[in-house]
């Protein structure tokens, strides 16, 4: 079994940034592959970047790269998502995600283990 919590969201005006954690408990040895994901009021829950435990293999969403930035501490158990140069379109509840697969990052529905996701507001 595999826990994950997330922390750091809040709100932030444009072209702040915030870094999100995801501390992981239980079994992460297993852990293979860790996600980002975020859903707005109305829309589906869209990805947003993800690691490759062994690989150090990082994705990212086509609307978020160049600027967040996911990262992982080993010793932590902990994946990070720094977010910069943030925008309102960014508002939305961020998820972290794990599996013991290597999986296909962009698909929500592979991942076994979730968090219950921390809120970020982007202001204009």
């Amino acid at each position: 079994q595999v826990q994950l919590v997330e922390s750091g969201g809040g709100l932030v005006q444009a072209g702040g940034s915030l870094r999100l954690s995801c501390a992981a408990s239980g079994r992460t040895s297993s852990i293979r592959t860790v996600g980002w994901f975020r859903q707005a009021p109305g829309k589906e829950r869209e990805f947003v970047a993800a690691i490759r435990w062994l690989s150090d293999s990082t994705y990212y969403a086509d609307s978020v790269k160049g600027r967040f930035t996911i990262s992982r501490d080993d010793a932590k158990n902990t994946v990070y998502l720094q977010m910069n140069s943030l925008k309102p379109e960014d508002t939305a509840v961020y998820y972290c995600a794990a599996d013991q697969g290597v999986i296909a990052v962009m698909r929500p529905h592979l991942y076994d283990y979730w968090g219950q996701g921390t809120q970020v507001t982007v202001s204009s």
